[in-house]
C-alpha cells in the first residue's frame, strides 16, 4: 500500500512499533517513520499539527485510538480500517468508536462490513476495499521447487501442505495439526509445514508437521507447496490464502468470516466446517488423491487472484480519501 501511494505521488509517514518487520522493511527503503507508542501521542500530535497532512488512516484498533488521540480537533480526515470478523464485546463503545473517532471505515470483507453494521455503525460510512497483493511475475518454477523443498527436507514425492499464519487461536492451527494426525495412516507421505509465531506456537508439537517460525519472504514457502490450507475459526479476509492462489496453489478454507468471499468452492478449492478435523482431514485427502483437479483449481485461483492486485487497492483506497477530503472541504 504505501509503495503504490509513494507511486501517485503521496507523502507518508508510516506510525509502528519500532523495531519491527514494518518498521524495518519501511526503514529500508526510505520511509518516513514515527512511534507507534502511546507516550509518542504528543510528537505525533505535535508533528501533525506543524506539517501537512490530510489522512490518519488507522490499521487496527489499537493504531484507531492513538491516531484519534493525535489528531482529534485536527483539519484531517481519519480513516480506520477494519480487518476482524468478530462482533464487538461491546457494542455500544464500538460504535460510538467506529462513528464518532473516524470520518471513514474501510472493511476489508463484506462480511466485516456486515458486521460494523449489525453494530450500529451507519452503512454509508463503511466502504469494502479487499486488500491487495503483489502479483508474481509467474508461477514458481521447477528449480526454486526444487530448491524450496530442500530447505525443509522434503522430497519430490512428498505431498506437503502449507499454512501461513499468525499462532492464534482464531487461526486454528491446532486444527491443521489434528488433521494431520488423522491423516498419517492414510497419506504416509504427507508433510505439513506451518510457517508464523505467536502465543498458540509453544503450545504446539514439531512432531507431526513443521513449524520454521516467522518468514520475512514466503516466495520459497509457496514454491515448497502441494496445496494451501486456511483452518480459520474467524477470518476477515485471509490474505495469505490470496497469495497461494497467485502461486497456482489449490486452498482449502474454512467457510467463515470473508473466506467465501475469496475461495470459490469447486472452482479455486474447498470450503470446509470450521473447528472441524476431520472435515479438514478429508478435504486434504481428496486433494491429494486427485492432482488434475487441483492443477485446474490452481490455474483458476491464479486467475482469481489476480482481480485483486494492490494496485487496484491502492486505487480504491487513493479515490476513498479524496472523496472524503472533499466533503470536508464543501462543508467548510
Amino acid at each position: 500500500m504505501a509503495r503504490g501511494l509513494r507511486r501517485r505521488n503521496h507523502r507518508q509517514l508510516i506510525v509502528c512499533p519500532v523495531g519491527s518487520p514494518l518498521a524495518n522493511r519501511a526503514a529500508a527503503e526510505d520511509f518516513e517513520l514515527a512511534s507507534l507508542e502511546f507516550r509518542a501521542i504528543v510528537s505525533l500530535r505535535r508533528r501533525l499539527s506543524s506539517e501537512h497532512f490530510d489522512i490518519v488512516h488507522a490499521h487496527d484498533a489499537r493504531a484507531q485510538n492513538v491516531a484519534f488521540l493525535a489528531s482529534a480537533g485536527l483539519p484531517v480526515q481519519r480513516v480506520a480500517s477494519r480487518q476482524v470478523v468478530f462482533p464487538p464485546r461491546h457494542p455500544l463503545i464500538h460504535r460510538w468508536k467506529y462513528s464518532r473517532t473516524c470520518h471513514g471505515i474501510i472493511a476489508n470483507s463484506e462480511r466485516v462490513r456486515g458486521v460494523l453494521i449489525a453494530a450500529g455503525i451507519p452503512a454509508a460510512q463503511v466502504e469494502v476495499i479487499p486488500p491487495g497483493i503483489e502479483l508474481p511475475a509467474g508461477l514458481p518454477r521447477a528449480g526454486l521447487r526444487d530448491r524450496a523443498r530442500a530447505r525443509w527436507g522434503f522430497s519430490n514425492d512428498d505431498f506437503v501442505i502449507g499454512h501461513a499464519g499468525a499462532f492464534t487461536q482464531e487461526k486454528g492451527q491446532d486444527v491443521a495439526l489434528e488433521a494431520a494426525r488423522l491423516l498419517a495412516p492414510k497419506l504416509p507421505n504427507a508433510r505439513m509445514l506451518l510457517v508464523g509465531d505467536g502465543p498458540e506456537r509453544r503450545n504446539q508439537t514439531e512432531g507431526i508437521a513443521l513449524l520454521p517460525g516467522f518468514l520475512d519472504d514466503l516466495t520459497e514457502f509457496y514454491a515448497a507447496l502441494d496445496l494451501f490450507i486456511m483452518p480459520s475459526r474467524s477470518e476477515g479476509w485471509g490474505l495469505t490464502a490470496l497469495q497461494a492462489m497467485s502461486n497456482g496453489l489449490a486452498v482449502i478454507a474454512t467457510d467463515v468470516g470473508g473466506l467465501p468471499e475469496l475461495v470459490e468452492q469447486g472452482k479455486t478449492g474447498w470450503l470446509v466446517p470450521s473447528d472441524s478435523p476431520p472435515a479438514l482431514a478429508d478435504a486434504i485427502e481428496a486433494a491429494a488423491s486427485d492432482p488434475k483437479r487441483r492443477r485446474e483449481y490452481g490455474r483458476n485461483a491464479r486467475e482469481r487472484a489476480e482481480r485483486f492486485s494492490i494496485q487496484r487497492t491502492v486505487e480504491l483506497t487513493e479515490q476513498l480519501y479524496a472523496r472524503l477530503l472533499a466533503a470536508s472541504q464543501s462543508a467548510t
